[in-house]
């Protein structure tokens, strides 16, 4: 029996990425020293370094004008990290309200600005994203934040906002290289590695060069953006190994088609998914409206709450794991990350029609 892991994160690796793994970064090389044991200062992780940035610059046809991080820490370290670098000279940030994730962002940011809900999801069901129009954006906002989507309440925005000359920033945790995405849209974009990147510990920060001239005097000098950018990600001692399976996945997106095909292939499997829910009379629901619907996070519901922990323990038995819904709200939630293949969809929708005859 084939196992499956569906947990939000950390998130299932490219199984080829684990048998490179296995070869390249534990083993000892001529130099007495396995990948983990080299010194970050020295070549042979320098080009490593340089590897994972080329690869991403080029999967994200990266314009000349913005600068990649890789940094130590998971994306609750960018709540503070973005209104610290990006606030400068103005005392306001706009964020956009669409769920858990983004509120805790404006939480911290509140911490160190004075925050504006630039918009806001109505909260009730069918779920959805906040409009795109008719935005709270004062003049003087330094930036606007968005979540584009929201792991924990399977909320995908349909389009991008226009901010005017207001920089976009993005928490793209869970959702960048799993589809193209036109980069010059935004200021800067961060995400945490657990999820379509590698393992947990490191962020990826991509931020237009202009914006890095903004910190403010306190920000300590590991969490500057300029600093980070002028010594390459090395102020202090970047997450090696984070690095080394970043680079290894994103050989792998680029080997298997590229954004496109990543993208194709996780549309092909939310739909699977959907489709799975929506056709079970009910049985199934999925409380997030179409076209808001994430590809990344599936989130969904039995009509009768009192089986989830029975379809779970269902689940796990045919090696499907990791399905409970966040704790804030309960449920079920697959997450459909780059390295989920078609097959564990297939499985999943199986288990459900099967748990569907038993129940239903």
């Amino acid at each position: 029996m084939t196992s499956y892991n569906f947990a939000s994160g950390p998130a299932r690796l490219p199984d080829a990425v684990l048998a490179r793994a296995q070869q390249e970064l534990l083993l000892r090389g001529a130099d007495g020293a396995c990948a983990a044991e080299r010194p970050f200062t020295g070549a042979a992780f320098r080009i490593t370094l340089a590897h994972a940035r080329q690869r991403l610059a080029e999967l994200l046809a990266l314009p000349d004008n913005y600068r990649i991080l890789f940094l130590a820490g998971g994306a609750m370290h960018q709540f503070s990290m973005v209104p610290l670098n990006l606030l400068g000279d103005s005392r306001h940030a706009a964020y956009a309200d669409s769920g858990y994730w983004s509120r805790r962002a404006m939480v911290e940011a509140a911490r160190y600005a004075e925050v504006t809900v630039a918009a806001q999801f109505a909260g009730s069901v069918p779920l959805a994203a906040p409009p795109l129009h008719d935005w709270r954006l004062p003049a003087d906002s330094a930036y606007c934040h968005i979540t584009p989507n929201e792991t924990v309440d399977g909320i995908a925005y349909p389009a991008l906002p226009d901010c005017g000359n207001i920089p976009l920033v993005a928490d793209a945790t869970s959702c960048l290289l799993t589809a193209p995405l036109d980069v010059a849209r935004f200021g800067l974009i961060y995400a945490a590695a657990q999820k379509n990147i590698g393992i947990a510990g490191m962020t990826v920060v991509i931020v237009r060069a202009d914006l890095l001239e903004r910190p403010a005097p306190q920000v300590p000098t590991p969490f500057s953006y300029r600093i980070q950018a002028e010594q390459q990600s090395c102020v202090n001692t970047p997450p090696t190994i984070a690095i080394h399976l970043a680079g290894m996945v994103f050989d792998w997106i680029a080997d298997n088609g590229g954004l496109a095909a990543m993208g194709r292939l996780n549309r092909r499997k939310a739909a699977l998914l959907y489709a799975a829910i929506d056709a079970s009379d009910g049985f199934y629901r999925a409380p997030v409206a179409i076209g808001h619907r994430s590809t990344s996070n599936v989130r969904f519901h039995l009509a009768d709450e009192a089986l989830t922990e029975a379809f779970i323990v269902a689940a796990e038995a045919r090696g499907l794991s990791n399905l409970h819904g966040h704790s804030q709200i309960g449920g079920l939630r697959a997450s459909l990350y780059n390295a989920m293949p078609e097959a564990g969809v297939v499985a999943l929708t199986a288990c459900m029609a099967d748990f569907v005859r038993r129940y239903g």
